[in-house]
């Protein structure tokens, strides 16, 4: 009989050995007996919808009935909020229309929850209870440090202060300069430093939870004064979870998905029709509340010391 290894050579095999499957599904059964435990319910959202995001950073599949296959069980589940579900999760299988590569792969498997009366400093004291009962071991508590100070501590300057000029200078000096011009668009420098200098030296040691974002990234979180309460997992460089004190202002998120959209027109990029259920769901009103979604792939990667993405899939993109 031919070994599993033997058997990965093979198209139609999977891409994940028999002893990962095992252990994928220990993991599952750790995120429901965690949630189980916390008493939080468990819900069960549509993969079709007649809305997608409008997020710069991500592209939607589109069926050919014009249907968007979810990137995020987010704007479901924040519409179950607003119907006073209170505390839910779900585990759900997540597309994006991305290249396969060592991170990534165009369908995932995502966790998401959300916390009423959390906000996301209260939000990542419990992911740190979740991700220890799923065998993340570290013998002190998970680093914590703002994004302004992972910028001071990893490039020495300020990203709420650094002008582009500033920015243009010390990449010249101090790291390759980014393969496209970024102009005088902020966050573009901001996320070229982050991508490739600090993100890559954060919790190498132990997971590492960067929060207070700039403002002007504030996606889908509240804002307070120049900083967006929101916050990044990374651990030994690899981002495993973005977290939000969620934004409950309709008339707000109306204005950002507006700005979003006038920005990939710009960029020639898709245009998904924006969520007005949700928009909808907000105007009824959203409880004062914390969420965070999950990449499970990545974190099984991590937790098995696996070499890529691939290697914890049942069948990656190319077996697909």
């Amino acid at each position: 009989m031919k070994s599993t290894h033997d058997l990965s050579r093979h198209v139609w095999a999977p891409s994940a050995t028999l002893a990962t499957l095992h252990a994928r599904a220990k993991l599952l059964r750790s995120i429901r007996q965690f949630f189980d435990a916390h008493q939080v319910l468990e819900v069960d959202t549509p993969v079709l919808s007649q809305h997608a995001t409008v997020d710069k950073h991500i592209d939607s599949f589109r069926t050919q009935q014009g249907a968007w296959l979810q990137t995020s069980p987010e704007f479901a589940m924040k519409r179950l909020l607003c119907a006073n579900a209170g505390a839910i999760w779900q585990l759900c299988k997540v597309f994006r229309l991305e290249e396969a590569g060592r991170h990534h792969n165009p369908e995932f498997t995502m966790l998401e929850w959300y916390r009423p009366g959390f906000d996301h400093h209260a939000l990542m004291d419990e992911m740190e209870l979740l991700l220890r009962h799923c065998g993340v071991e570290a013998t002190q508590a998970f680093d914590r440090m703002s994004y302004r100070e992972a910028f001071l501590q990893n490039v020495g300057f300020d990203p709420l202060r650094a002008s582009c000029e500033t920015m243009r200078t010390f990449a010249q000096q101090h790291s390759p300069p980014p393969a496209e011009g970024l102009g005088e668009v902020r966050d573009a420098w901001l996320d070229h430093f982050y991508g490739s200098i600090v993100s890559p030296l954060l919790g190498l040691k132990r997971p590492c939870f960067i929060y207070d974002f700039p403002a002007s990234q504030a996606a889908l979180s509240r804002v307070r004064g120049e900083v967006a309460e929101r916050f990044e997992l990374v651990w030994r460089g690899v981002e495993l979870a973005n977290g939000f004190h969620e934004l409950a202002d309709a008339d707000e998120q109306a204005r950002r998905f507006d700005a979003e959209l006038a920005w990939r027109r710009e960029q020639g990029k898709i245009l998904p029709p924006a969520d007005a259920h949700l928009i909808a769901a907000l105007q009824s009103g959203l409880p004062d509340c914390a969420g965070v979604a999950l990449g499970v792939d990545r974190l099984l990667m991590l937790l098995l010391n696996a070499p890529d993405l691939a290697a914890t899939l049942t069948f990656d993109w190319p077996r697909a």
